[in-house]
């Protein structure tokens, strides 16, 4: 029989303020994750729980960006690590603590490295995030204790997710290598000479790795010139796109905030991504996700 994939997490505002201090934790486990905005490090100081050894997550926007930026490591102190980084990088917002809130079962040095370096791994595989950091070091854990902490690495990015960090998370889900174009209901912009495809997901409308722009703007295009210049600079320097026999190609998945946004960008000109997405099929983005609700 199939296991039900549903979840209870509870979060606990430490000062009733939802954009404040959150402590994330999922029901019968014992690891739990605590959000600290930056403007508040100091509010937690005295709680035990960051106190502890932990994992621990930055996250921030570069002015440079377009995605977030991430930083993994490990601490002996989760609070005096923070607190150093508070003084020594400017890039991030947020904090997040990951800890164990069982006295007899914390977490060890060895066990946040192991942790810090599967992490790493993970979202430079997942490519959500801008990670502008070095590999960490593999400590040598025993074969059990490993089991252990991959089990609890499901529930820290349970907790990341849910707190709206999905960092381990790729933009095509668990199977980013397969592309099934029927049951993943694959889009593609093809007008002019773009061949783009991609996916409307939770996360706006991804482009997906490959796709081909049009080769140049079209007349009527000016007035958005700029802004779109600015971020095919910005897509450049951040290896999303690539220049392949003179045409700009998606180097990464990339997600837009609307599907018009995404169709504009690949198009090089104004359009409507409702209409200008299709099927194999040809049918429209607006046919099959609006006139069928």
């Amino acid at each position: 029989m199939e296991r039900s994939k549903a979840k209870t997490i509870q979060i606990f505002l430490p000062d009733g303020n939802p954009r404040g201090v959150k402590i994330a934790g999922v029901t019968n486990r014992t690891v739990q994750a605590i959000l600290i905005p930056r403007n508040l490090l100091k509010s937690v100081k005295e709680r035990p729980e960051v106190n502890n050894v932990a994992l621990y997550f930055l996250f921030g926007n570069n002015d440079e960006e377009t995605r977030t930026e991430a930083y993994i490591g490990e601490a002996e102190v989760g609070y005096e690590r923070l607190k150093q980084h508070n003084s020594s990088k400017d890039f991030w917002e947020v904090a997040v603590l990951v800890v164990t809130n069982n006295i007899q079962n914390q977490f060890t040095k060895a066990d946040v490295k192991f942790l810090e370096h599967f992490a790493y791994q993970e979202a430079v595989s997942a490519g959500r995030y801008v990670i502008n950091q070095t590999l960490p070091t593999n400590p040598f854990i025993p074969e059990w204790r490993k089991e252990d902490l991959l089990d609890i690495f499901e529930t820290i990015g349970l907790l990341l997710g849910t707190l709206g960090y999905p960092i381990f998370e790729s933009f095509r889900g668990n199977n980013e290598e397969v592309i099934d174009e029927e049951e993943n209901e694959m889009f593609y912009c093809t007008r002019r000479d773009a061949e783009a495809f991609g996916k409307w997901t939770d996360d706006g409308f991804v482009v997906y790795k490959n796709s081909k722009m049009a080769s140049s703007p079209l007349p009527g295009f000016e007035r958005q010139l700029e802004r779109h210049n600015e971020k095919l600079h910005n897509f450049i320097q951040e290896e999303i796109l690539g220049i392949e026999d003179g045409r700009y190609i998606f180097l990464k998945d990339q997600p837009f905030p609307t599907p018009s946004a995404a169709s504009t960008f690949v198009l090089q000109s104004a359009s409507n991504g409702w209409t200008d997405w299709k099927d194999r099929s040809g049918r429209t983005l607006d046919e099959i996700k609006r006139k069928q609700l």
